[in-house]
């Protein structure tokens, strides 16, 4: 070190340590001094004077004293105040108890008229709570032209409310390292065993016109699990999306994927009731404590308190949140979310802390649990300066710097706004020396095996074993093994594939890829950039792109009906996949494709002798473009799909395929142009209803088999985008639109009913609409030298086009029986004379709702 260098340290220090010896630096908490919990938002001042503050959310507070004061007085509605001395000079630590304010009377007798019926009109707390609607926009962060901050996340996820018996366990004799305590008051319980932590750093810049918001991510230090395992970034993302950042100007708030009603929201005076608890006039400015809660206890609503600003701005100063324990979260047990907001330059306020706990069960009464605490604090605030234009021009919304991942200790200590707690430290060693126990290692095995459906051995791993077994009509008992390459055996280069064998036709049927990274990431994180060679043989029910699940999935092979009807498909493939971190990609792909029918399928140009002049196959060639742009998408990769987690944001799909004749053996020239719209459109209390909106037109003339066939389901679980009482091949059209739309109540009026309320059941509720068409050119009915639709057995043409009355169909059903499983009664309301369809039906489908 320089010799000026070591001058200017050796002067800070003198400087520093001569200041502490005039003032005295006090930090500590104040707590219930009954049940030990934190009190928040509690008064103290110097006696004498009018200096002071309140403690924050967490009962948590910090004040500097100069000479001559030598006391703090605690006080809190409520609750016996208490003054506690102070020792002049440097730092101290105070831990303060409240006690409960309760008299000793020898006799009460209280006589009590009618309790007044809670109205709106002239009540001065909900004259109040307008005010702070009415001037909701000025206080909100999108007020401002420019905004720029640094923000501080925590993120921690732990086993929770754990038994000594658990905890003692023989299969935890090697880790009870990883066990820790807390105050068993607090939401989780005693004992915890943390199982995941992240911290992330972020610069965060806003523009109002035009609006942009931007984030950089300067430091990320997370726990990390065997990617063989767990995707990080997905596990991250949900998390991310479990625990959003919570904004009470907002008219609703997403927590724990649902989104509750702000106490602030437009319409807050008709769905809680306020109650003027406190007036605060020891904080400058003045402010009021507002304790609310919901009319109806089983809405979605929170409860808890606010303390509104007095000075004109009608500001949140701080707000602390819950949940009735009636309320229909399903897993959730306990919720509670706490806000801390500081004045800006101008006189108004911004959220500068929020903390939020949720603590997660199969019961309300049940032991172990799950407890996730995101904690996020805000500084460095810059009101209306503008950022120079490359801050968001940036590629996309969210950009991590090249060395997030590695900043050092020393800079987490120096940038942390709170040390962490030491157990908290010593998590991302202990996760990492768990990782290399053996029978740990055992156990995620066989968890991935149960639940992602793969076998890893190391460069290569088996799967998925959901289809190792199935049956259909045409090929009867069908095996099939198969497997795929990882990332140990290369990051650049990764081959799959599965052979399969069908005991009734006695065909073989396989596949076989070859994938080439282009920047060097697993093909299977995001941002995918890859090329993809492949070649497949197999079987396939005209129409059916199942998204999320295999075809020949075991559970998908009861079906209901005839179903003999199938393709063999010959598949060469030649596909380019580029994603973007804006989560805008396109794929290019070149096709050469052979269909052969299979079963009771066949192909004839011939209505009057059908049976004898029949086609063996039809040969297409095809390339593709594929656009697809989901705006702040987050996603969970599995080893099989990227699943994503459904937001407020639309999702935009685009696809042009065009069929080359003469190329490769093609026969047909054409073009398909194909585009969906999928959102999700919350209704505050009544729920969310998922919108997709689709549409195609091919134009030229095609077979039956080219055209959109249009996806019918057959199975007994109930398909999101499927027509659920629609007959495989049913119908076909050159030009179709279609609306669906899936409506979740999320238990609104279910609430009401005694029963229901505490089997927490929701009701849900669907409808689908299609209208489609056939130009002549592609209608066997219309033009004698088109392929002919498919006739059953009777002659009965099973195969139809859509006329001038759309195809309808709706469901009512019942949801999270037994916290996983819905049920739909499903209802066809036209097309009832076609060949073998049915009316109505029931239908499940499993899922796990929050």
């Amino acid at each position: 070190m320089k010799p000026v260098s070591l001058l200017i340290l050796f002067l800070t220090l003198f400087l520093s340590n001569q200041a502490k010896a005039q003032q005295t630096q006090v930090t500590g908490t104040v707590t219930d001094g009954s049940t030990k919990e934190t009190l928040p938002y509690v008064s103290y001042l110097i006696p004498g004077t009018t200096l002071g503050g309140r403690t924050d959310a967490d009962g948590k507070f910090s004040i500097t004293l100069k000479d001559g004061a030598n006391a703090l007085r605690f006080s809190y509605v409520g609750y016996k105040s208490q003054t506690k001395n102070i020792k002049a000079g440097g730092a101290q630590v105070l831990h303060v108890q409240l006690m409960p304010d309760a008299m000793l009377m020898n006799e009460v007798v209280i006589t009590a008229g009618k309790k007044p019926k809670y109205r709106n009109k002239e009540n001065p707390a909900v004259e109040l709570i307008r005010k702070v609607i009415a001037n909701k926009s000025k206080n909100k962060m999108e007020n401002y032209n420019f905004v720029a901050y640094q923000k501080y996340e925590l993120m921690k996820f732990s086993l929770s409310n754990l038994s000594d018996k658990f905890k003692n366990r023989r299969v935890f004799r090697n880790y009870q390292f990883l066990f820790q305590e807390q105050d068993s008051t607090q939401i989780g319980g005693k004992n915890l065993l943390p199982v995941f932590q992240e911290e992330k750093l972020s610069d965060n810049y806003f523009r109002k016109n035009p609006e942009k918001n931007k984030t950089v991510v300067i430091a990320d230090k997370r726990v990390n699990f065997d990617e063989r395992f767990i995707d990080n970034q997905g596990l991250t993302a949900y998390f991310d999306r479990m625990y959003q950042d919570i904004n009470i100007y907002d008219n609703n708030i997403s927590v724990v994927s649902n989104q509750l009603l702000s106490p602030i929201a437009d319409t807050a005076p008709t769905f809680y009731k306020f109650f003027i608890t406190d007036t605060i006039k020891n904080h400058n400015p003045q402010l009021i404590e507002l304790a609310f809660t919901p009319r109806n206890n089983t809405d979605l609503l929170f409860e808890g308190r606010l303390y509104v600003t007095l000075d004109g701005n009608y500001a949140i100063q701080n707000a602390y949140l819950t949940v009735n324990k009636n309320i229909n979260l399903n897993f959730v047990r306990a919720l509670e979310a706490k806000l801390d907001f500081e004045k800006n330059p101008d006189q108004r306020y911004h959220l500068s802390k929020s903390n939020l706990i949720v603590d997660f069960g199969l019961s309300k009464k049940s032991g172990g649990g799950f407890t996730g605490e995101r904690t996020v604090t805000f500084k460095d605030f810059k009101f209306n300066v503008p950022q120079p234009d490359t801050v968001y021009k940036a590629a996309g919304p969210l950009v991590v710097m090249p060395d997030a991942f590695k900043k050092s200790e020393e800079f987490w200590l120096n940038n942390r706004p709170e040390p962490l707690h030491p157990g908290n430290m010593k998590i991302y060693g202990h996760i990492d020396s768990l990782q290399t126990i053996p029978s740990f290692k055992r156990t995620m095995d066989i968890v991935t095996l149960f639940f992602a459906g793969y076998k890893d051995f190391g460069p290569f791993e088996m799967g998925p074993v959901n289809t190792f077994y199935s049956f259909n009509g045409v090929e009867g008992f069908r095996l099939r093994l198969g497997g795929r390459t990882t990332p140990a055996l290369s990051k650049r280069y990764y081959f799959e594939t599965y052979a399969a064998y069908g005991f009734k036709d006695e065909k073989w049927k396989y596949f076989l890829s070859g994938t080439y990274s282009l920047n060097n990431k697993s093909i299977y994180a995001f941002p995918q950039n890859y090329i993809r060679a492949s070649f497949q043989r197999d079987t396939k029910i005209p129409g059916q792109e199942l998204q999320f699940v295999q075809e020949d999935n075991f559970l998908l092979s009861f079906k209901r009906g005839e179903n003999n009807m199938m393709l063999y498909n010959d598949f060469y493939r030649l596909d380019y996949v580029h994603e973007f971190e804006n989560h805008f990609s396109y794929t290019l792909g070149l096709r050469k494709w052979k269909q052969s029918p299979a079963g009771s399928l066949y192909f004839s140009n011939s209505a009057e002798n059908a049976l004898n002049d029949r086609i063996d196959h039809i040969n297409t060639a095809e390339i593709s473009l594929g656009l697809r742009y989901a705006p702040n998408e987050k996603f969970y990769q599995s080893k099989i799909y990227r699943t994503p987690f459904v937001g407020p944001n639309p999702v935009f799909n685009f696809r042009y395929t065009a069929g080359i004749k003469g190329v490769f053996g093609g026969e047909y020239n054409y073009h398909n142009f194909m585009g969906s719209i999928d959102k999700r459109v919350y209704l505050s209390q009544l729920g969310y209803t998922d919108v997709t909106l689709e549409g195609s037109y091919i134009i030229g003339k095609v077979p039956f088999p080219l055209l959109a066939i249009h996806r019918a389901n057959q199975t007994y679980a109930y398909q999101l985008n499927s027509y659920n009482l629609m007959n495989f091949l049913e119908f076909v059209s050159d030009r179709y639109a279609s609306v669906n739309l899936d409506h979740n109540f999320n238990g609104f009026f279910f609430n009401k009913i005694p029963l229901l309320k505490k089997l927490k059941l929701r009701e849900v509720m669907s409808f689908k609409v299609l209208y489609g068409g056939l130009r002549d050119e592609n209608n066997p009915d219309k033009n004698p030298e088109a392929m002919q639709f498919v006739r059953n057995e009777n002659g009965q043409q099973i195969t139809n086009s859509l006329n001038r009355e759309p195809y309808m169909e709706g469901s009512v059903g019942v949801g999270n029986i037994f916290k996983v499983l819905r049920v739909d009664a499903v209802k066809r309301f036209n097309y009832l004379d076609n060949p073998n369809v049915s009316s109505w039906g029931i239908r499940a489908r499993v899922k796990f709702d929050f």
